[in-house]
Protein backbone atom coordinates (compact mmCIF):
# COMPACT_ATOMS: atom_id res chain seq x y z
CA UNK A 1 0.00 0.00 0.00
CA UNK A 2 1.70 3.55 -0.95
CA UNK A 3 0.99 6.59 0.90
CA UNK A 4 0.90 9.48 -0.54
CA UNK A 5 0.92 13.09 1.57
CA UNK A 6 1.62 16.82 1.08
CA UNK A 7 3.97 19.23 3.59
CA UNK A 8 2.79 22.71 3.28
CA UNK A 9 5.29 25.48 3.09
CA UNK A 10 8.68 25.81 1.10
CA UNK A 11 10.96 22.67 0.77
CA UNK A 12 13.14 22.18 3.70
CA UNK A 13 16.23 20.39 3.81
CA UNK A 14 19.10 18.53 6.26
CA UNK A 15 21.55 21.42 7.24
CA UNK A 16 24.42 20.63 8.50
CA UNK A 17 25.83 19.72 12.06
CA UNK A 18 26.43 22.59 14.70
CA UNK A 19 28.87 22.82 17.08
CA UNK A 20 28.88 24.17 20.27
CA UNK A 21 32.34 25.27 22.00
CA UNK A 22 32.42 22.33 24.10
CA UNK A 23 32.08 19.90 21.26
CA UNK A 24 28.89 18.96 21.28
CA UNK A 25 26.37 18.76 17.98
CA UNK A 26 23.27 19.85 17.55
CA UNK A 27 20.66 20.15 14.50
CA UNK A 28 19.63 23.80 13.22
CA UNK A 29 16.29 24.81 13.79
CA UNK A 30 15.18 25.28 10.57
CA UNK A 31 15.64 21.64 9.79
CA UNK A 32 14.11 20.75 13.10
CA UNK A 33 11.14 22.74 12.26
CA UNK A 34 10.91 21.03 8.61
CA UNK A 35 11.60 17.63 10.13
CA UNK A 36 8.53 18.45 12.66
CA UNK A 37 6.19 19.52 9.67
CA UNK A 38 6.90 16.51 7.94
CA UNK A 39 5.68 14.45 10.86
CA UNK A 40 2.92 15.98 11.65
CA UNK A 41 2.15 16.17 8.13
CA UNK A 42 2.44 12.09 7.81
CA UNK A 43 0.75 11.35 11.00
CA UNK A 44 -2.67 13.51 10.17
CA UNK A 45 -3.07 12.03 6.39
CA UNK A 46 -2.82 8.27 7.91
CA UNK A 47 -3.07 8.51 12.01
CA UNK A 48 -2.54 4.92 13.60
CA UNK A 49 -0.02 4.06 10.97
CA UNK A 50 1.84 0.99 11.85
CA UNK A 51 5.80 2.02 10.36
CA UNK A 52 6.31 -0.29 7.20
CA UNK A 53 8.72 -3.21 8.61
CA UNK A 54 10.24 -4.37 4.75
CA UNK A 55 11.95 -2.72 2.14
CA UNK A 56 10.47 0.83 0.68
CA UNK A 57 10.35 3.19 -2.29
CA UNK A 58 9.85 6.84 -1.67
CA UNK A 59 9.16 9.79 -4.64
CA UNK A 60 9.46 13.20 -3.21
CA UNK A 61 8.54 16.09 -5.71
CA UNK A 62 9.93 19.73 -4.30
CA UNK A 63 8.29 22.57 -5.47
CA UNK A 64 10.17 25.79 -4.67
CA UNK A 65 8.25 28.87 -4.89
CA UNK A 66 9.06 31.38 -8.47
CA UNK A 67 11.00 34.43 -7.35
CA UNK A 68 8.83 37.85 -7.66
CA UNK A 69 11.25 39.63 -10.12
CA UNK A 70 10.85 36.41 -12.93
CA UNK A 71 9.85 37.61 -16.09
CA UNK A 72 5.55 36.76 -17.22
CA UNK A 73 7.37 34.42 -19.91
CA UNK A 74 9.87 32.46 -18.00
CA UNK A 75 7.64 32.47 -15.28
CA UNK A 76 4.90 30.67 -17.63
CA UNK A 77 8.08 27.96 -18.80
CA UNK A 78 8.47 27.34 -14.83
CA UNK A 79 5.17 26.65 -14.31
CA UNK A 80 4.77 24.24 -17.56
CA UNK A 81 8.35 22.23 -15.85
CA UNK A 82 10.43 23.52 -18.62
CA UNK A 83 12.83 25.33 -16.55
CA UNK A 84 13.58 23.22 -13.12
CA UNK A 85 15.17 24.85 -10.21
CA UNK A 86 19.00 24.36 -10.04
CA UNK A 87 19.23 26.26 -6.97
CA UNK A 88 19.58 25.44 -2.98
CA UNK A 89 18.82 23.17 -0.84
CA UNK A 90 20.61 19.89 -2.69
CA UNK A 91 17.86 16.91 -3.74
CA UNK A 92 19.92 14.83 -1.61
CA UNK A 93 19.33 17.37 1.14
CA UNK A 94 16.18 17.32 0.66
CA UNK A 95 15.36 13.43 0.62
CA UNK A 96 17.81 13.52 3.65
CA UNK A 97 15.60 15.84 5.88
CA UNK A 98 12.43 13.84 4.83
CA UNK A 99 13.99 10.45 5.54
CA UNK A 100 14.86 11.29 8.60
CA UNK A 101 12.04 12.70 9.88
CA UNK A 102 9.94 10.00 8.71
CA UNK A 103 11.69 6.96 10.88
CA UNK A 104 10.17 5.25 13.66
CA UNK A 105 6.94 6.65 12.03
CA UNK A 106 6.19 5.51 8.35
CA UNK A 107 9.28 3.12 8.52
CA UNK A 108 11.24 1.98 11.42
CA UNK A 109 14.47 3.10 9.82
CA UNK A 110 15.54 5.10 6.44
CA UNK A 111 17.85 2.14 5.93
CA UNK A 112 14.70 0.54 4.68
CA UNK A 113 14.53 2.79 1.75
CA UNK A 114 16.06 1.00 -1.39
CA UNK A 115 14.91 3.04 -4.06
CA UNK A 116 14.17 6.98 -4.51
CA UNK A 117 13.15 9.61 -6.75
CA UNK A 118 13.24 13.07 -5.76
CA UNK A 119 12.20 16.13 -8.35
CA UNK A 120 12.63 19.60 -8.38
CA UNK A 121 9.59 21.71 -9.56
CA UNK A 122 8.32 25.53 -9.09
CA UNK A 123 5.41 26.81 -8.32
CA UNK A 124 2.96 29.40 -7.47
CA UNK A 125 2.18 27.23 -4.66
CA UNK A 126 5.47 25.62 -2.47
CA UNK A 127 5.06 22.25 -0.77
CA UNK A 128 6.43 19.00 -0.44
CA UNK A 129 4.57 15.98 -2.25
CA UNK A 130 5.95 12.68 -0.27
CA UNK A 131 4.97 9.34 -1.38
CA UNK A 132 6.27 6.25 0.39
CA UNK A 133 5.52 2.36 -0.95
CA UNK A 134 6.24 -0.44 0.71
CA UNK A 135 7.73 -3.44 -1.64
Amino acid sequence: MAVLFSVPGEPGHKGRPRFTRYGHTYTDKKTVEFENLVRVAFTQHVPGHQPYEGQCRVEIDAYFPIPISTPKKRKLLMMDGLIRPTKRPDCDNVAKAVLDALNSVAYNDDKQVIEMVVRKWYSDVPRTIVMIEEI
